[in-house]
């Protein structure tokens, strides 16, 4: 099967990409392992911020139904519950448990996400400790409970807004730890946990998990200066589930496997594929957008999903309409990004970009 475009991954930023082509006249197909589209939105019960073309003020599962219908009015097709296993030059091998087919693309765009980062502590493997995005799919997705008292380790946004989730299902959140001598995540965030009474813990992380068969509390202890454990700080929880939210780090194995080129930002949350500011890659008509371009907020993904499906749309054939697109949307990302919270992003993109002179 010939395409024009091929979108893999079926979050925020292949949404985004995915209606923008088909928006600019092109057949697209979007790929994604899941039941249904929407990625990490389908798991968001938090308005998002940003401007109103961006969904400001418009929760993630409603934003993810507002695309999904996009899509489908579209005629976009969908290949769900599938995983692209490979891109080579005389195609791209797609397959669910059903069958393998291989499609020929034009153009295509991964946006695969990123996965979550996990910690080294004694017991980490004990049933009971979970990854924050887990955690936020068994309550908000599925109505499961994975315990009665949490521990959250990490205070960016992610810890602070499942906390609060957490809080809202029934479940008593007994401390947030952090690192940091600040807590990593928006002030609003941090305020609205506060409010509910759980604890945000500066320069503290976790030790232990105790239990035989499961968790049935924590060991946390205080960190000095240098990161190192203060001795004589120790004490014990008592919660039977720990959730982890200390960063994610792009999903960039797919875009390796087709030849482009791996950089190491440590701003953008470490290995991804090197890419211009149009987000293509190393490998002409290979795109990255959304986290697996670098971890940051769905706006964003939102954002080079659009970038990047014009600059393709574009480079197929020439158009006004996609390089007035692209000019302002990269004009709406950098607004964006300029608050306090960018200030990471913009560096580590210019670190990227400096990477291979471009």
């Amino acid at each position: 099967m010939e395409i024009d475009l091929l979108v893999v991954g079926g979050g925020p930023a292949g949404l985004s990409a995915a209606i923008t082509a088909a928006e600019l006249d092109h057949s697209v197909i979007i790929v994604d392992e899941n039941p249904r589209l929407g990625g990490q939105l389908i798991k968001q019960t938090h308005k998002f911020f940003g401007s109103e073309s961006n969904y400001c003020g418009i929760r993630g599962i409603d934003i993810a139904e507002i695309l999904e219908d996009k899509v489908n009015k579209l005629g976009i097709t969908k290949y769900l519950e599938s995983t692209v296993i490979g891109i080579y030059e005389d195609g791209v091998a797609i397959a669910s448990e059903e069958d393998l087919r291989v499609v020929h693309p034009k153009k295509i765009i991964i946006a695969t996400g990123a996965r979550e980062n996990m910690l080294s502590f004694v017991n980490n493997d004990l049933p009971g400790v979970y990854g924050a995005g887990a955690v936020q799919t068994l309550v908000n997705v599925y109505g499961v409970l994975p315990g009665k008292r949490a521990l959250m380790v990490g205070s960016g946004n992610i810890g602070l807004i499942v906390s609060y989730q957490l809080m809202q299902a029934g479940v008593e959140v007994v401390a947030i730890l952090e690192a940091l001598d600040h807590v990593g995540g928006y002030e609003v965030h941090a305020a609205k946990v506060r409010r509910l009474g759980i604890p945000i813990l500066l320069r503290h992380t976790i030790k232990a998990a105790i239990g035989n068969d499961k968790v049935e509390a924590a060991v946390i202890t205080k960190l000095d200066e240098h990161w190192q454990p203060i001795p004589g700080s120790e004490r014990e929880l008592k919660v039977d589930f720990i959730c982890l939210a200390v960063g994610l780090s792009p999903s960039y194995e797919l875009a390796a496997q087709a030849g482009a080129k791996i950089v190491y930002i440590p701003e953008l949350g470490g290995w991804l594929p090197w890419h211009k500011p149009n987000l293509e890659t190393s490998v002409p008509g290979l795109y990255v957008a959304g986290d697996a371009a670098g971890v940051e907020e769905a706006v964003s993904a939102l954002l080079e999903g659009k970038i990047a499906a014009a600059d393709a749309s574009n480079s197929i054939k020439e158009n006004k309409y996609a390089q007035k697109l692209i000019e302002t949307t990269q004009k709406e990302l950098q607004e964006f990004r300029a608050g306090k919270f960018g200030k990471k992003i913009v560096e580590g993109k210019r670190k990227l970009y400096a990477s291979l002179h471009i």
